[in-house]
């Protein structure tokens, strides 16, 4: 009977020292950095060790840490695939969700373009232009249409851009935050190429649109940039739009 009254005391405590810690983690150390051990962070908070192991599993569970038999915990290195397996099943499960994600890529990609015109690196435009000539060598393969295979690498290639872009912009969170989108953003490419076909365009449009992006980027024209993403992404919105329109009118298979 004590231990159960205890419980909800020793929880309360092993949240607000995880809520310390992830501060500490967040504010002061670098990845790859350890933690004091049980016994310091016991007497540096006034808790027991078990509460210190149940704050360090906590934060363990929120992504923070790598907790390995034997050893101290490690500060993790920052890892977007908690936040790739939320809208991965955000996109696959609700038709809006792929609306969520075109209305955040045009806060986010706009922005990316508008940064990338003012600070891209030669070797920045590389990279853009490499996964531009990827998307091409992909259509150069097809043989009036793309296979499986080939519209992957398309796919991948065009996910690719828009992170170079993103990475080009100097901001380090729009990369990490592409970084993360990158599956997510491959399975809504595959939805909205079907749109694109259908309301009568060609893969070939897609590179011609992405062209224009680097152009204006290349020219150092940030607002030019901006507003030829602008247009590309919601383009993107009217192809999805166009494919799930399709999707719902086919008629229910039968029992």
């Amino acid at each position: 009977m004590q231990d159960r009254e205890r419980r909800p005391d020793q929880q309360t405590a092993a949240s607000v020292v995880a809520n310390h810690l992830a501060d500490l983690i967040l504010g002061e150390l670098a990845p790859g950095s350890t933690l004091p051990s049980e016994a310091e962070l016991a007497a540096r908070y006034d808790v027991s060790r078990l509460t210190i192991r149940e704050a360090v599993k906590r934060l363990e569970g929120r992504g923070l840490l790598v907790i390995a038999r034997g050893r101290k915990a490690v500060v993790r290195e920052p890892d977007g695939a908690a936040f790739a397996d939320f809208l991965t099943s955000v996109i696959r499960y609700d038709p809006k969700g792929l609306f969520d994600l075109v209305a955040v890529r045009l806060s986010l990609e706009v922005q990316s373009a508008h940064l990338a015109a003012k600070h891209a690196t030669r070797a920045s435009l590389a990279a853009i232009e490499g996964e531009l000539q990827g998307m091409r060598d992909s259509l150069a393969q097809s043989d009036g249409g793309l296979s499986l295979e080939l519209e992957t690498s398309f796919h991948a290639h065009d996910v690719g851009f828009h992170e170079a872009v993103a990475l080009a912009s100097g901001n380090r969170v729009l990369g990490y935050l592409f970084e993360a989108m990158s599956q997510p953003l491959r399975e809504a490419f595959f939805i909205s190429q079907r749109g694109h076909a259908q309301r009568g365009h060609t893969p070939g449009d897609t590179v011609d649109a992405h062209q224009r992006i680097l152009d204006c980027i290349r020219t150092g024209d940030s607002r030019a940039a901006a507003e030829a993403m602008r247009l590309h992404l919601k383009n993107t919105e009217r192809d999805i739009r166009t494919a799930l329109s399709q999707l719902a009118l086919r008629p229910a298979p039968r029992e």
